[in-house]
């Protein structure tokens, strides 16, 4: 917050930070006025864990890329592949607009 408050007015950020288990611990951040949005890396929980994390948290988004990718493989056919990345992209966007 020390280093927030000494940005310009002009100088705006956006804060990337691993998923908080303690909810809104990043409120301050995100409410600050030289913050333009804080979001949520995965930080090494599975998709499903990080979504119930993310949902508790008030206005953080996701920037999950591991997590996104979870459950795909060269291997898939490319339908399954499709199907498995929408349920992905649509879980993750869902727990970022819950909280």
């Amino acid at each position: 917050m020390e280093h927030l408050d000494k940005l310009s007015a002009n100088e705006n950020v956006m804060l990337k930070l691993s998923i908080p288990t303690k909810v809104n611990l990043y409120k301050d951040c995100i409410d600050h006025p030289r913050v333009v949005r804080v979001v949520a890396l995965s930080g090494g929980y599975s998709r499903d864990e990080a979504n119930k994390l993310l949902a508790k948290q008030t206005d953080m988004i996701a920037s999950f890329s591991r997590a996104l990718s979870e459950g795909l493989t060269h291997s898939m056919s490319q339908e399954l592949f499709d199907k498995t990345l929408g349920e992905s992209i649509n879980s993750i966007y869902e727990a970022s607009k819950a909280g």
